[in-house]
């Protein structure tokens, strides 16, 4: 069976003006056309031929020994070429561009940016791209809690957080309490494992451990200060709402930087801000 989308061995079974036909080498009747300057010099009929298969501009099935940079159920990082009435065209290695359609867009692209994306067979039998990598990705990743890892965020979720693909591979969350600053799909995040889950999943923390977090917070709280010449118009009593918005951290976080600069007794507290010494 030749399979749409997948880099197989087919073998070569009649010759052509205009190239090879190959098949599956099984006896079926299925057979795809490998078209002549793709053909390896001094092939014969019955010479093996690794190609990938796809569809070409008039829809039918034609081989390249051109390998895409994404095959079937991948996911990869792919630039836009450009944009048109139907979506938008991927360059993924072959002659004809990927379509990545409107609605498996999960943000707007522009032509010249990369955006990841994954394989899939559409209703109509044709290979299309998509930005919803989740069901994609690996549960199978060799990290472990507390290794540094690297990953692409392609889902924002109000309730759960940023979903992120480690190694833009293996799935994982940055849970919505670890969320902080402007974070968007497409970002490319620095990470720390905090946990693997049963099934694999990593969870994900962009933030240092507490005792070396809180360095980075007490510059952070001053750099605030300082914005506010001098004086920062409210305290670690403020509301969780207002420390995560105005400092991009938790309430505990900002209480134990502001301790933190008190002892170091570089800040002093007032009934109503937070001011440099």
């Amino acid at each position: 069976m030749i399979r749409l989308g997948e880099i197989q061995t087919l073998q070569i079974v009649k010759k052509v003006e205009f190239g090879v036909y190959l098949s599956d080498g099984m006896g079926g009747e299925d057979k795809v056309l490998l078209p002549k300057k793709q053909v390896p010099e001094q092939a014969r009929t019955g010479d093996e031929v690794e190609v990938f298969v796809y569809r070409d501009s008039k829809d039918r099935l034609i081989a390249t020994t051109h390998m895409p940079k994404l095959t079937l159920h991948g996911v990869a990082r792919l630039r836009v070429a450009q944009i048109s009435a139907v979506g938008a065209f991927l360059d993924w290695g072959l002659e004809k561009d990927l379509l990545l359609p409107y609605k498996e867009q999960t943000r707007k692209v522009a032509a010249g940016e990369t955006c990841l994306a994954a394989l899939y067979i559409d209703k109509s039998n044709r290979l299309c791209a998509t930005m919803n990598v989740y069901p994609y990705l690996s549960m199978e990743s060799p990290y472990g809690k507390e290794d540094r890892v690297s990953g692409t965020v392609y889902e924002i979720s109000d309730n759960f957080g940023a979903f992120v693909a480690v190694d833009d591979k293996y799935s994982g969350l940055i849970p919505k309490k670890e969320l902080y600053g402007e974070i968007r799909i497409g970002d490319v995040v620095q990470a720390r494992v905090t946990g693997v889950k049963e099934d694999g999943k990593l969870n994900l923390s962009i933030r240092e451990k507490a005792y070396l977090q809180i360095e980075k917070d007490a510059r952070r709280v001053m750099e605030a200060i300082d914005s506010f010449d001098g004086a920062l118009p409210f305290t670690d009593k403020a509301s969780p709402e207002v420390i995560r918005r105005e400092m991009q951290m938790s309430k505990n976080e900002f209480k134990r930087a502001v301790g933190h600069l008190l002892k170091e007794g570089k800040i002093q507290i007032t009934e109503r801000a937070i001011r440099s010494i």
